[in-house]
């Protein structure tokens, strides 16, 4: 059975940066579609960056294009997740999520697999 587990979180000031890791256990990554969400207190849990596995497709919130990064190592059977230029409003947990017809959306119904989550804290 596939399993998702984040790490990579933590507290960092505005303006730094992190890299969240999505490794995978039970089931090669490559072959699924692979999202990045978050949640923060009181909000809904809103896409970030997704990328799919046949087409390539990669797709970024408006909120942090040009900000962060997806990327997949498959050797690692993992996504990476940069986030540069942090700001107070990326503090949330942030989710991985996989599923092989999400094929790049950022909708958290198109995904059926979830990791627990690793929380980021951006905070002078």
């Amino acid at each position: 059975q596939l399993q998702l587990v984040e790490s990579g979180g933590g507290l960092v000031q505005p303006g730094g940066s992190l890299r969240l890791s999505c490794a995978a256990s039970g089931f090669t990554l490559s072959y699924l579609d692979i999202g990045w969400f978050r949640q923060a207190p009181g909000k809904e849990r809103e896409g970030v960056s997704a990328i799919g596995s046949s087409s390539g497709k990669i797709n970024y919130a408006d909120s942090v294009k040009g900000r962060f990064t997806i990327s997949r190592d498959n050797a690692k059977n993992t996504v990476y997740l940069q986030m540069n230029s942090l700001k107070p409003e990326d503090t949330a947990v942030y989710y991985c999520a996989a599923d092989p017809w999400a094929d790049g959306g950022l909708g958290a119904w198109e995904y059926e697999y979830w990791g627990q989550g690793t929380q980021v804290t951006v905070s002078s």
